[in-house]
């Protein structure tokens, strides 16, 4: 009797952890549409009312009801990204390309570390790219092209090339400047504009 008492106290508290998760993410999800124009109502169905955000459109989870993927590409949205986007920890592929998302890219995104694609290219995002992005040894894929970022490229994000996962880097159609190791750029699809200059 107490070891079926224990079990079910066990599947109990699991299932009350997964709602949990399921709710904090589900928070940031729409914490995230309240900070978005919608003309389209693509994001209709992001609804507090429906606190399982696996069950939302362009919302992909993982058998354990874990959010992993936001495919939001072309969906005419545009406003700037919250910081509290980097508290989806389970997060891998995040989609939010040709838009028109503004202000900087979120340092916060560094705390993404299963992402593998970042794609967040043709939209107007301004600032600098955050080194903190170096931290997702995970990242196979960073398209931040067609923007109006400025600065470097951090050299954080450049040593993903030789410890990481990096495969693919395209950061051309912005406003920034420096050089880049030709060693590095040959390890990877380096696709940069004329402005960055190339060093041996």
């Amino acid at each position: 009797m107490a070891t079926h008492f224990a079990v079910a106290l066990l599947t109990s508290l699991l299932a009350l952890a997964t709602l949990a998760s399921c709710n904090v993410e589900g928070d940031i999800l729409y914490a995230q549409r309240q900070a978005w124009e919608d003309p389209s109502n693509v994001l209709q169905s992001w609804d507090p009312t429906l606190p399982d955000p696996c069950t939302w459109f362009h919302v992909f989870c993982s058998s354990d009801g874990s959010v992993v993927r936001v495919d939001l590409g072309k969906a005419g949205i545009s406003g700037p990204l919250i910081p509290e986007l980097g508290g989806l920890k389970h997060l891998q592929y995040l989609e939010l390309y040709a838009n028109n998302i503004t202000g900087s890219i979120p340092a916060t995104l560094g705390n993404l570390t299963s992402l593998i694609t970042l794609h967040l290219y043709d939209n107007l995002l301004t600032g600098a790219i955050p080194a903190s992005l170096g931290a997702i040894r995970t990242l196979r894929y960073l398209r931040l092209n067609g923007n109006m970022l400025t600065g470097t490229v951090p050299p954080e994000i450049l040593s993903l090339v030789l410890v990481g996962n990096l495969a693919e880097i395209n950061v051309a159609k912005n406003n920034l400047e420096g050089t880049v190791r030709s060693s590095r750029r040959r390890r990877v699809a380096f696709i940069i504009q004329d402005t960055l200059k190339t060093a041996s």
